[in-house]
């Protein structure tokens, strides 16, 4: 349960890849963004909940879309194997139960190191989003060798990794480590089943090309100016800086964005699609739209649907 559909493509490669490993398997991506304009599909969300092994809720933060999923995830979340909860309101991260962990109960030990991705409200700088990701990654290494709830913990944080570089092995990647470690009943005889594999690191801060062939690349995803195919670099009537959605590139989801920079590029103008992780687009603009201090773009154009420094 989302707040848009772009890792639906992402979760139906990964659903077939998967299909031969944990026959039967079912995964469904619902967009809050949809429930709105369409009943069926917040009935539909609601079933799957219902039923659902193992619940993901992620970037739910409007109270109008909490109010309408609340009380079915309220009513799974003991009953299913496994509820993540991230990137959301404090009502929906309470419902995360992983094993022993549950968000619910005072933070104590292990359990603290949650609050340090929070970040200060005040005074939080363009970096606060690369020092809470170097957190992200760094907690499942002190945590490896902790007996415990530690572990679960360990399996909350890692499992935001998965998400957050939500490619389609990233997908495949996590239903493989939640399905290994919560399995559950007549589901307990699928762990073991596949090797669980780490998080896939991707960019953070980087640049994105449809036509990305560079050796620097993590597919179409790179960190540095000169990874860009000549395409993008020998316009000669302005330059465009692009601020995209990193989860989109990861997705596969981008053929919209391709459409833009092609258009762009056949008027003459050189285009720098950059992106940044999550809402702040901040470091994005100070790592690839500036040079010495100066802007080196003529134009910014935003495809992230959301505001440069985050929220809707």
């Amino acid at each position: 349960v989302t707040l848009d559909s772009h890792l639906s493509s992402a979760a139906a490669r990964a659903q077939q890849a998967l299909r031969s490993e944990i026959p039967g398997l079912t995964i469904s991506v619902h967009a809050a963004a949809e429930w709105g304009e369409d009943a069926a599909a917040l009935e539909h969300c609601k079933a799957d909940i219902a039923r659902a092994d193992v619940v993901i809720a992620t970037m739910l933060f409007l109270q109008d879309h909490i109010r309408m999923v609340a009380p079915a995830l309220q009513a799974r979340r003991e009953h299913c194997d496994a509820m993540v909860a991230c990137m959301s309101a404090g009502e929906v991260m309470k419902l995360t139960r992983m094993g022993r962990f549950s968000m619910d109960k005072e933070a104590k030990g292990p359990m603290a190191l949650l609050k340090r991705l929070r970040g200060k409200k005040e005074g939080a700088g363009a970096n606060a989003g690369a020092q809470q990701m170097k957190m992200l990654r760094r907690v499942p290494q002190i945590l490896r060798f902790i007996p415990g709830t530690a572990q679960d913990v360990r399996a909350y944080f890692l499992s935001l990794q998965y998400w957050l570089a939500g490619s389609e092995q990233n997908i495949v990647n996590l239903v493989h480590y939640l399905v290994d470690r919560y399995a559950q009943g007549p589901r307990k005889v699928l762990r073991g089943v596949a090797r669980t594999q780490e998080p896939l690191e991707y960019p953070e801060v980087g640049i994105y090309h449809p036509r990305m062939q560079s050796p620097q690349a993590v597919g179409l995803m790179a960190s540095t100016l000169d990874a860009l195919p000549k395409v993008a670099t020998t316009g000669k009537r302005g330059t465009v800086g692009l601020l995209l959605m990193r989860s989109y590139v990861l997705a596969g989801n981008a053929d919209h964005y391709n459409g833009v920079i092609t258009a762009l590029e056949s008027r003459g103008l050189r285009v720098i699609p950059a992106f940044a992780t999550g809402l702040d687009q901040r470091p994005a603009i100070d790592a690839f739209f500036y040079r010495d201090g100066r802007p080196a773009i003529d134009a910014l154009v935003s495809l992230t649907g959301f505001s440069l420094i985050g929220g809707p």
